[in-house]
C-alpha cells in the first residue's frame, strides 16, 4: 500500500493507524469513520511494521461487521485474508474446536440457541420436581446468563445462596444445567467465552499459544463488552500489551445484556500507560443533525467529553411533530414517505425507528393499508422458525447423537406414533445408565415398558443411520432428510397461505446450504459441523439484506451500526421514551442509558430527522397522555422546525454523578398522567395458564407465554408468537386459550 492512501485519513484517523506499540484507546464518534481506521491500521502493520498478518486478531461483535471489516483489510494489504478478523463467538468457538478437550468436553460440540437453551431448563425443573410457576425457564435462563457473564459459577452461585431456600435451589437448577450441557456435550452462547477464558487461565501453554499468535490484537464496540469479554481480551494481550480497543461510551445501550461501559470508560486506569485519541469528524450526518445529538447526549454526566462535527453542510432542519395519537402519527409518517418516494426516492432510503415493538403494529397497518412495501426487523429470527429449527435438529442428531435436546425435538416429527411416555421411558433408561437420548433409542429393546413403540423407535434409529452416511453435499443432505423424514407431511394440514410460507423458508435453508458450500474451497470441503457451527452464530442483524427496496421498521435497539438516508424517529414521549421504568427506578444510570439509545437513533440519520410524538397513545389496551419526551425538550428550539410548541416544564436536575450513592436515593420525575383504559374490564382472579405455557390467539395464533404483569385491574400478558413476534396483550380481552402439552 503506498503512502498515498494515508491521504484518505484525516490527522486524527493518522495518529490512531500509525499509533501500534502498547495500548490505546480510540474514542470513535458515531460515523467518524472507525472502520476505515481499524482495516488501515492492520494495513499499516503488516506493509510498513512487517508484522505477520498471521499475528492480527481483529474482534467484532456481528458476523456482518467482520465480513466488512475483512473485505476492507484484504483490499488493503497483501495477504490481507490471513488476518484473523471474527466476532467474539466465533473466536472462541476456532479456539474450543481445538483445545476444550482440555476442559472434560469434545470438539464436536453443539452450539444451544436461546430456545435450547430454554428446553433443557424446563426439563430440569421437570426432573427436580419444582413447581414451573414458581421457577420460570425463561427468568432462570436469563439470571444464569448473567451470572456466566460475571464469570459466577454454580458452586459460587449455592456459596452465595446460603440461608436463602429459593435462591440455593435456583443455584441448584443453575448446577443441574450445566451438568445436563456438559452430558449433551453442548455448550450455550454464554459458555463460548466463558469456557475459553477458563481454558486459558488454567491451560498455561494454550495461553501462551494464543498470545504469541495474537501479538497485536483490535477490539470493534468496546463499548459493549462484559466482564467475559474484558478477562478474554486482557488475557489474550497480556503478554505484549499491543490492545487497541475502538468504541464509543455514548453508543453504550446493552447494559441489559451485561455490558459494563465501565471497560472503557476506566480503560486508562485498567491498561497503564494507554494513549486516547478522540475521532470526531463525522462522515455521515449534516449539522443539523449532529447539533441535536449533541445536545441531548451532553445531558450525560457519566461519558467521555467529545463533539461531533461535520463537513457536510447544515442540510435541512430536524423537524419535530406532536400528533393527536399514535395512528396519527404513524400516517403523516408514511404519507412523508410517500410524497418523496413519487419524488424520486427509494423505500429503502427511509427508517422508522422506535423504542418498544409494540409500537410496530400501528406503522405496519399502515404500510399495508397504503401497499408500502416494509421489512420489520426484530420479529421472529429465520433460525428461530419452528420448521428450520426442526431441519437443524435433525442435522444436530445426524452430526452428533449426543445432543439430548435436538434429538427429543424431532423423535416424534413427523409423527410417528412415539409419544409422551415413551419418550420419558428412554429418558430414565439413558439417565440410569449415563447414555445419550439417541444411545437409548439404540438400545431402546432394553428400556423397560417401552412396548409397541419398539419397532417405530428402530425405524427412527436406523434412519438416523442412514443419514449419517448420505453421500454429496450439504444440500444435498438436507433434502435427503426431507425425503426419508417425509417432513413436507407436517405442513399438510396448514391453510394454506401459512403451507407456502414454511415451504419458502425450507426453501430458503436448502438455498443458504448451497451458498455455504460455495463459500469453501474444494481442497478443504466443510464438515456438517462446520455448517451447524455458522448458522448458531447469525445474528438478528445479519440478516437484513440492504438491498431490499423496502421502508424499515426497527427498534433503536436494533438500528445501532445501520444508518439511513432519511430516519423517522417516533414516539419521543416520557412514559414511552424514556421509559416508565427507566424513569421510576430512581437510578440515574438508567436514563442515561436511555439518553445514549436517543443519540443512537439521532445518529443513524444522514439527511433527514424527523422526530415525533403523539398527545394521546393507546399501548397494550390502555390509553396515555404523555408529555413530549425530555430528550426533545433537551434540543435547543432554534435547531428544532417545530409544528407544535415544545413544553419546557417538569424538567428536574438529574443526579451530579451516576456513580453517586446519593444519586440513586433522588427521585428522577414524577410520574407521568395516565388516564386509564378506555374500556371497563374485570380482572381474573386466577389465569389459565403461566409463563412458559403456550396459548393460541385469535388473530396472532398460536406463541408462548413470557411474562405476566399483574395490574390493579388486569393481567398484561406477554407472548412470543410463532408467526408475528412478540405482543403484549390485556388478558380480558385477548381471550387466549391454553394449549395442553
Amino acid at each position: 500500500m503506498s503512502d498515498n492512501n494515508y491521504a484518505l485519513l484525516n490527522k486524527e484517523q493518522k495518529e490512531a493507524v500509525f499509533h501500534t506499540e502498547g495500548p490505546l484507546l480510540i474514542l470513535a464518534g458515531a460515523g467518524a469513520g472507525k472502520t476505515r481506521v481499524l482495516a488501515y491500521r492492520a494495513a499499516y502493520l503488516i506493509e510498513e511494521k512487517n508484522v505477520s498478518p498471521w499475528n492480527i486478531l481483529m474482534i467484532t461483535f456481528t458476523n456482518k461487521a467482520a465480513q466488512e471489516m475483512r473485505e476492507r483489510v484484504i483490499s488493503l494489504a497483501d495477504f490481507g485474508e490471513e488476518v484473523w478478523v471474527a466476532t467474539f463467538h466465533s473466536t472462541c468457538v476456532r479456539i474450543l474446536r481445538r483445545f476444550i478437550d482440555r476442559l472434560g468436553y469434545e470438539t464436536d460440540f453443539t452450539i444451544y440457541d436461546t430456545d435450547d437453551v430454554r428446553a433443557l431448563i424446563k426439563q430440569v425443573i421437570r426432573d427436580m420436581n419444582l413447581d414451573p410457576k414458581m421457577y420460570k425457564e425463561r427468568v432462570i435462563a436469563a439470571w444464569i446468563s448473567s451470572l456466566k457473564n460475571d464469570m459466577i459459577t454454580p458452586e459460587q452461585a449455592k456459596k452465595d445462596a446460603l440461608g436463602n431456600f429459593r435462591a440455593m435451589k435456583e443455584a441448584e437448577i443453575y448446577e443441574a444445567y450445566v451438568k445436563q450441557c456438559r452430558k449433551n456435550n453442548a455448550l450455550d452462547f454464554d459458555d463460548l467465552l466463558l469456557l475459553t477464558v477458563q481454558l486459558l487461565q488454567r491451560n498455561e501453554d494454550v495461553r501462551e499459544y494464543y498470545q504469541d499468535r495474537f501479538k497485536y490484537i483490535m477490539v470493534d464496540e468496546y463499548q459493549d463488552t462484559n466482564r467475559v469479554q474484558f478477562e478474554f481480551t486482557a488475557l489474550l494481550a497480556k503478554k505484549y500489551g499491543n490492545l487497541c480497543v475502538v468504541g464509543d461510551d455514548d453508543q453504550s445501550i446493552y447494559r441489559f445484556r451485561g455490558a459494563d461501559i465501565r471497560n472503557i470508560l476506566d480503560f486508562e486506569k485498567t491498561f497503564t500507560g494507554a494513549r486516547v485519541i478522540k475521532l470526531e469528524q463525522n462522515y455521515r450526518s449534516t449539522t443539523s443533525i449532529l447539533d441535536c445529538a449533541n445536545a441531548v447526549i451532553s445531558h450525560n454526566r457519566g461519558r467521555k467529553d467529545k463533539h461531533l462535527w461535520s463537513e457536510l453542510g447544515t442540510g435541512d432542519s430536524v423537524e419535530f411533530h406532536q400528533y393527536e395519537n399514535g395512528y396519527e402519527e404513524a400516517s403523516e409518517v408514511i404519507r412523508k414517505i410517500r410524497r418523496e418516494v413519487m419524488n424520486g426516492a427509494e423505500y429503502s432510503d427511509f427508517a422508522i425507528l422506535y423504542r418498544t415493538n409494540a409500537q410496530s403494529r400501528a406503522f405496519e397497518e399502515t404500510c399495508i393499508g397504503n401497499n408500502i412495501p416494509y421489512r420489520l426487523v426484530g420479529g421472529v429470527n429465520f433460525y428461530q422458525r419452528a420448521e428450520i429449527k426442526d431441519l437443524l435438529a435433525y442435522l444436530k442428531t445426524i452430526a452428533s447423537g449426543k445432543d439430548d435436546v435436538a434429538t427429543e425435538r424431532i423423535l416424534n416429527v413427523p409423527r410417528r406414533g412415539i409419544g409422551r411416555t415413551t419418550i420419558d421411558r428412554l429418558k430414565v433408561f439413558a439417565q440410569a445408565n449415563d447414555l445419550s437420548l439417541m444411545e437409548a433409542i439404540e438400545h431402546a429393546q432394553n428400556v423397560p415398558g417401552i412396548g409397541k413403540a419398539l419397532k417405530n423407535l428402530q425405524v427412527f434409529s436406523h434412519m438416523i443411520l442412514e443419514l449419517r452416511h448420505e453421500d454429496g453435499d450439504m444440500e444435498d443432505l438436507l433434502r435427503a432428510v426431507l425425503q426419508k423424514t417425509d417432513y413436507y407431511s407436517t405442513l399438510e394440514d396448514l391453510e394454506q397461505e401459512k403451507r407456502d410460507q414454511k415451504r419458502e423458508n425450507i426453501d430458503e435453508l436448502l438455498s443458504k446450504a448451497r451458498d455455504f458450500e460455495d463459500s469453501w474451497e474444494e481442497e478443504h470441503p466443510p464438515k456438517l459441523q462446520d455448517f451447524l457451527e455458522e448458522v448458531a452464530l447469525v445474528a438478528d442483524i445479519d440478516s437484513l439484506d440492504e438491498s431490499e427496496n423496502r421502508v424499515v421498521l426497527m427498534t433503536l435497539h436494533g438500528s445501532k451500526g445501520l444508518e439511513f438516508p432519511t430516519v423517522f424517529l417516533c414516539g419521543m414521549e416520557d412514559g414511552l421514551f424514556p421509559s416508565y421504568m427507566s424513569l421510576n427506578t430512581g437510578d440515574p444510570m438508567d436514563i442515561e442509558e436511555e439518553r445514549r439509545l436517543c443519540y443512537v437513533g439521532i445518529t443513524r440519520a444522514k439527511h433527514h430527522l424527523y422526530l415525533s410524538a403523539a398527545k394521546a397513545r393507546t399501548l397494550h389496551g390502555e390509553v396515555n397522555y404523555n408529555l413530549v419526551s425530555r430528550f426533545v425538550r433537551e434540543i435547543p428550539d432554534d435547531l428544532l422546525g417545530l409544528s407544535r410548541k415544545v413544553e419546557k416544564k417538569y424538567m428536574p436536575p438529574e443526579p451530579r454523578s451516576v456513580y453517586d450513592q446519593a444519586a440513586f436515593e433522588q427521585s428522577v420525575n414524577p410520574k407521568p398522567a395516565s388516564f386509564g383504559k378506555s374500556f371497563n374490564i374485570t380482572k381474573a382472579a386466577v389465569l389459565p395458564f403461566g409463563v412458559g405455557d403456550r396459548v393460541r390467539h385469535g388473530r396472532f395464533g398460536e406463541g408462548t407465554v413470557t411474562a405476566i404483569d399483574e395490574g390493579k385491574k388486569d393481567w398484561e400478558i406477554t407472548i412470543d408468537f410463532d408467526e408475528v413476534g412478540t405482543k403484549r396483550l390485556l388478558n380480558s380481552i385477548a381471550r387466549l386459550e391454553p394449549l395442553n402439552d
